[in-house]
């Protein structure tokens, strides 16, 4: 496996990793500072920009919606990198659940979120962005397979949205599914954990009943991911079909998208 590039203590980034080093079915591996992931740069710092800007983007992916860019700011602009902003969810989805996480009482979150309902939800989330948005996801794998790398990867906390377009990248390039996990749970470090919200300071606000009922909301759980990848098995029998029916993506596509991203 070849060195990721070493991780860096960026301030206002979370979730920040080269995808770099993980192995393909055919023995090659993804080159180091070729893909990268993270959550949100709004809130770079200047040294966390200069840190971005030494890796020589080509490309920002950033998969946030309006209500994320209203919540959280524009990402802080690199110079010489193109931003590119495909949302992966309506900005009126879930608002209203998204105050409730925000602002609800004990009660209110039992009701939304107690007995399995969060990490349904979740799941339910995941199966959904693959089956709908092949649309975006293809566009992604095309842009990379182009001309976009090196490439970040990104949405809020860099786990859900941005964690399913790599999934798909790196599905596209023959990473076997175990390895793709694994990295996904990467996002489950403790500095790497998108910041919870909660509108009240108070104590009963963050009891640990309420951070237990918000957790499948910010947690990686491989059940999510392997959501995704069953209802690619379901629809459309496998990755090939998915990428060839679903995506849409040549042979030829595939071929340049390994030349990128391989060694």
């Amino acid at each position: 496996m070849t060195q990721r590039i070493q991780e860096p203590e960026l301030t206002g980034v979370r979730n920040f990793r080269d995808v770099g080093g993980l192995p393909t079915s055919d023995g090659r591996t993804v080159g180091t500072g070729r893909l990268f992931r993270s959550g949100h740069l709004a809130h770079a710092t200047e040294t966390d920009a200069e840190f971005l800007a030494s890796l020589g983007l080509h490309t920002v992916f950033d998969f946030r919606n309006g209500a994320d860019h209203a919540l959280e700011g524009p990402d802080v602009e690199l110079p010489g990198v193109r931003n590119v902003n495909i949302p992966l969810s309506d900005p009126a989805d879930g608002r209203e659940f998204w105050r409730l996480v925000r602002d609800g009482d004990l009660d209110q979150l039992r009701s939304i979120l107690g007995d399995g309902k969060a990490a349904a939800r979740m799941s339910d989330s995941y199966r959904r962005i693959i089956r709908d948005r092949t649309t975006e996801h293809g566009r992604v794998v095309r842009a990379i397979a182009e001309d976009s790398v090196p490439a970040l990867l990104h949405c809020a906390a860099g786990k859900d949205r941005a964690g399913l377009s790599v999934a798909v990248t790196l599905l596209a390039v023959g990473v076997e599914r175990e390895a793709i996990v694994a990295d996904y749970l990467e996002s489950n470090a403790p500095h790497r954990r998108y910041r919870v919200r909660r509108s009240s300071a108070s104590a009963e606000a963050r009891s640990p009943e309420v951070m237990e009922l918000l957790a499948p909301l910010f947690d990686a759980r491989a059940e999510y991911l392997l959501a995704a990848f069953d209802t690619i098995d379901e629809v459309w029998g496998g990755v090939d079909r998915y990428l060839a029916e679903g995506l849409g993506l040549t042979p030829e596509t595939l071929d340049r998208l390994r030349d990128r991203l391989l060694v």
